[in-house]
């Protein structure tokens, strides 16, 4: 078995609404039934009992079948959250795509490489690790996960349809699209004051502005040397608490100083950390954190320090490996509890309380293993937040509020949070930006509280879910044009567009990227753009297959057609149902409340209307056409075309537009601009674009070679008209002559090279439609004849001109702009070319040079 390829699928695809790892396999004849195979079953189930029942869609059960359900078992044993998974025969012989889900892509790949080692060892009757290899995917899994506190924010915001996006391997997090998006680091939002944390950061000038509040606060000061620190010690009054300046998470915290040797060793421990040290007031009793978000007090929690009771049985050492044998302690911060450290810090505690690791505390005895309660060090939480007095929580809004922090953790000493607290019976002692949720979310004991929520609802109002409208177009023909003509209705409705297609990517017409941007990875650079208020995507098959889709679902999905499709026999898409199969991946991915717009005419994209979770709005020019007919009579929105009007129906209600008035139309005469325009009104008005703003952006469309280069560009040269057009498949081919024809001319001819990707039928048509219409013919190739050898697409071109009823005069060129000049050259007043051009931007340069120099 060989694994040709393993791509991520990063969003809704072919396959499913999941992110999952496409895999092509290759099997050999002998391994495409594990039937044949004697005694491999049972050494896979030897190896990995939990692989489950394997099973095929067919009778026969391949290799194939193996790798998916070992990557999804793996994946599942690891602790992932994975179910879906598949896998499918492709038409090449012994050949198969797996595609089976994961919730992290690295941990999805590599999931994927051990089942193929597992494979291999039961092939081999070799060993396989199970153990080694479930460690490594957990440790993987943690490693790259968001953390307890992200991860509860990022559940919120899924939970309210925010859609979310991972911008770093971090925790740094984006929510919502374009100009409605927000943005979170660990537990900090956008709107975190830079200044205010620097200022938490600085336990000194944090003390000082809280003491101006009338914030309780123990009264301590920066310290120099261990001289130094006896001095201010002294001053204070044992006990006392040294600690670095500008700590966290407890590093470096000595509490409960009683002594000049415990003074000099806590120095010392704090200045490992930083180099400023402070020494402050012990403030008896417990450590509280009171979390604020906003201007409320939303969690609180009692944290205890790591601690085991002696049962006058086991020694210290014994009692703390009982406790992290407990399932809730884990070795970081995917489970509710941390693993005790027992290290030198756990040491020395010991020792300040007569203890050693092996002696034998006695029972019910209290030992302490850690002088701070941080829950990363095994320490425990409990959730106060119902016992927590008014009074305790308007002064923690008020430190948070003094300080400058919207989300922060403000750590109290005190006997207890049930009544008001002074400096003589507690204070705060910290406060902290960016502060750990885990001990609020799933505290050691009481009730988890909504934090990730309180900091979802902080940054977006009720009813925003941070969406941005967002259209997707596919199709076979007039995806670019459709495109552009939307984001001009879209723009002149005042909204802030941000649009890709085959050209590039453009927000708010300023072209910020150049080359085909028609895939996901552009989608997404428009969605994060902070100035884009509504997005329009080209959406080919390559991006869908390659990636995925760029987004969860769009407000708008347009098919413009299918027709006899495009680039079939690649990629295992060999028929047009497949090419249509793949395309309604986005009519599958619309909102509820949005629509999928669909040309009625071409019987497979009308079906693809049972597949939208959504309402649907049918197209075409024929009011007669039975599923136009029917749409209508069912009141349901539909726009087609009746007496020089494009009309938009809706019940009883209709809009009628002049196509006049729509310049790309040419008065109407061009069909296919017809039917891109038919299209591009019905997205903007599933978008709720208001009629005068699509009447004007109509209106104003040009379709010159500089607004939509490649899209049927008319020039005049010599009193001879010049069409460019990138049209390069048989339906685009028909299209033209039908629009061609519309267009008087004492003679025409057409520029002609073709793409050796298509298959070779696909090539010959183009000029068998080409030889009934052009009396000269002019057919080129250049450099790149994508897999072709020299003269093999030439060759098929002039096949398909075999027997062509109008064609006269057929020549071979070698190279696009001497074909273009060639063409041109023949040319007399009154005649008409068509230009098929390939390097639409340099072709189109070349074409306004020469017209430029008569």
């Amino acid at each position: 078995m060989e694994v040709i390829r393993t791509r991520a699928l990063r969003g809704p695809n072919l396959w499913s609404h999941h992110t999952a790892m496409e895999v092509v396999v290759s099997c050999p004849p002998d391994q495409r039934a594990i039937a044949q195979l004697p005694g491999f079953e049972q050494r896979l189930h030897a190896r990995f009992p939990a692989v489950g029942a394997l099973h095929a869609t067919g009778e026969t059960i391949s290799l194939a079948n193996v790798l998916e359900a070992a990557a999804l078992s793996l994946q599942a044993q690891a602790g992932c959250p994975v179910t879906f998974s598949r896998t499918t025969a492709t038409p090449e012989e012994g050949v198969y795509q797996t595609v089976v889900e994961y919730s992290e892509e690295a941990v999805g790949r590599l999931a994927v490489a051990m089942a193929e080692n597992l494979i291999n060892a039961a092939l081999n009757d070799t060993p396989f690790d199970l153990d080694a290899a479930l460690t490594e995917l957990r440790d993987l899994d943690e490693d790259v996960r968001l953390g307890p506190s992200t991860g509860s924010i990022v559940n919120a915001a899924l939970a309210r349809d925010i859609p979310i996006r991972r911008l770093t391997e971090g925790s740094m997090v984006m929510f919502g699209w374009g100009s409605k998006q927000r943005r979170i680091q660990a537990a900090e939002m956008d709107t975190t004051s830079a200044i205010g944390e620097s200022i938490a950061q600085d336990k000194e000038l944090t003390k000082k502005l809280l003491h101006a509040a009338g914030v309780p606060v123990p009264y301590g000061r920066t310290v120099e040397d261990e001289a130094d620190a006896w001095q201010a010690a002294q001053d204070i009054g044992m006990p006392v608490v040294v600690k670095p300046k500008d700590g966290n998470q407890g590093k470096g915290v000595t509490v409960n100083v009683n002594s000049k040797e415990h003074l000099e060793q806590a120095f010392r421990t704090a200045k490992e950390f930083r180099d400023d040290v402070m020494v402050e007031r012990y403030l008896p009793g417990h450590d509280f954190r009171l979390l604020v978000i906003g201007n409320k007090l939303i969690a609180a929690a009692r944290r205890d320090p790591p601690q085991v009771v002696g049962d006058g049985v086991h020694t210290v050492r014994q009692l703390v490996d009982l406790v992290n044998a407990d399932p809730r302690r884990g070795s970081g911060h995917s489970t509710s509890l941390t693993k005790i450290r027992f290290d030198d810090i756990a040491l020395a505690r010991l020792a300040l309380q007569d203890l050693e690791a092996d002696s034998v505390p006695g029972k019910g005895q209290r030992v302490i293993l850690r002088n701070n309660a941080n829950l990363s060090t095994g320490g425990t939480a409990t959730d106060v937040t119902d016992d927590v007095h008014p009074e305790v929580a308007a002064r923690a809004v008020e430190a948070a509020q003094m300080i400058g922090l919207d989300i922060c953790g403000v750590d109290v000493v005190c006997e207890g949070v049930l009544e008001p607290f002074d400096d003589r019976r507690g204070g705060v002692v910290e406060v902290n930006a960016a502060p750990g949720l885990r001990m609020h979310i799933a505290p050691s004991y009481g009730k988890g509280r909504a934090v990730g929520e309180a900091i979802v609802n902080t940054m977006f109002a009720p009813g925003e879910n941070g969406r941005i409208p967002v259209v997707a177009v596919t199709g076979t023909n007039g995806k670019t044009t459709t495109v552009r003509l939307i984001a001009h209705l879209l723009t002149a409705s005042g909204l802030r567009t941000g649009m890709t297609n085959t050209d590039g990517v453009y927000i708010e017409g300023r072209q910020t990227d150049s080359g085909d941007c028609s895939g996901p990875r552009s989608a997404r650079n428009v969605l994060l753009h902070p100035d884009v208020d509504a997005a329009v995507f080209e959406s080919a098959r390559g991006g869908i297959l390659r990636e995925g889709l760029a987004f969860d679902r769009c407000q708008v999905a347009v098919v413009t057609n299918i027709g006899a499709g495009d680039h079939l026999g690649l990629n295992y898409i060999t028929t047009v149902e497949d090419l249509a199969v793949l395309k309604r991946v986005i009519v599958q991915n619309v909102a509820a409340d949005g629509y999928a717009v669909l040309n009625a005419v071409d019987p497979i994209v009308a079906a693809m209307a049972a597949n939208c979770k959504g309402k649907i709005i049918y197209f075409g020019a024929d009011a007669g056409h039975p599923v136009i007919a029917t749409h209508l009579a069912q009141g349901c929105r539909t726009v087609y075309v009746a007496d020089g009007h494009l009309v938009a129906a809706e019940g009883k209600q209709q809009v009628r537009i002049p196509l006049a008035e729509v310049p790309i139309t040419r008065n109407g005469a061009i069909g296919f601009q017809v039917e891109n325009v038919m299209a591009s009104v019905a997205a903007a008005w599933g978008v709720g674009i208001s009629w005068d703003a699509i009447r004007l952006g109509l209106k104003t469309f040009a379709n010159d070679s500089d607004n939509a280069p490649g899209r049927f560009n008319v020039f005049d040269y010599k009193g001879a008209t010049v069409i460019a057009d990138y049209g390069h498949n048989p339906d685009a081919i028909l299209a033209l002559v039908q629009a061609v024809e519309t267009m008087p001319a004492k003679r025409r001819g057409v520029v002609i090279s073709g793409a050796g990707d298509r298959r070779d039928e696909d090539i010959r048509q183009q000029t068998e439609i080409l030889g009934r219409a052009f009396d000269d013919v002019l057919l080129y190739e250049d450099a790149c004849q994508r897999g072709r050898v020299d003269g093999e697409v030439v060759a098929l071109l002039r096949s398909g001109l075999q027997g062509a009823p109008r064609t006269s005069h057929v020549q071979e060129i070698y190279g696009e702009f001497l074909a273009i000049d060639t063409a041109l050259s023949r040319l007399q007043e009154g005649d008409l070319c068509l230009i098929l051009i390939d390097q639409v931007e340099d072709a189109l340069a070349h074409i306004r040079k020469r017209i430029a120099e008569v």
